[in-house]
């Protein structure tokens, strides 16, 4: 599977942006996919997920409100709309895609992550 970002770029305090992912390759068994961030000096975390079987989202407490996660079943993509953003959403913005296969002892998960896309939100 292979996983692209784009849309990142430089905006002011309260602006938007709009990220894209898109996932190519073997995207059958799709199981999830997310937005992830990494700002410097601090580890990755978690922005946004849905699981795809059941729609479920899940959203980290800082970004409640603000971000929203849409998806594209048919085109494999996923999108994360940012609003009323603030200096400390800088970050490198990932996108992951994880896979399921299988079931019981055949079950194989795997994780697929993008370059990542620079957010940068100037006050």
């Amino acid at each position: 599977v292979h996983v692209v970002e784009s849309g990142g770029g430089l905006v002011q305090v309260g602006g938007s942006l709009r990220l894209s992912c898109a996932a190519s390759g073997t995207t059958a068994n799709i199981a999830d996919m997310g937005w992830y961030r990494q700002a410097p000096g601090k580890e990755r975390e978690l922005v946004a997920l849905e699981v795809v079987s059941s729609g479920t989202t899940n959203y980290a407490e800082a970004v409640q409100g603000r971000f929203a996660i849409s998806r594209d079943g048919a085109k494999n993509t996923m999108y994360l709309q940012m609003n009323s953003l603030k200096p400390e959403d800088t970050a490198i913005y990932y996108c992951k895609v994880g896979v399921a296969s299988g079931v019981g002892r055949t079950y194989v998960r795997s994780n697929y992550w993008g370059q990542g896309t620079q957010v940068t939100v100037s006050s």
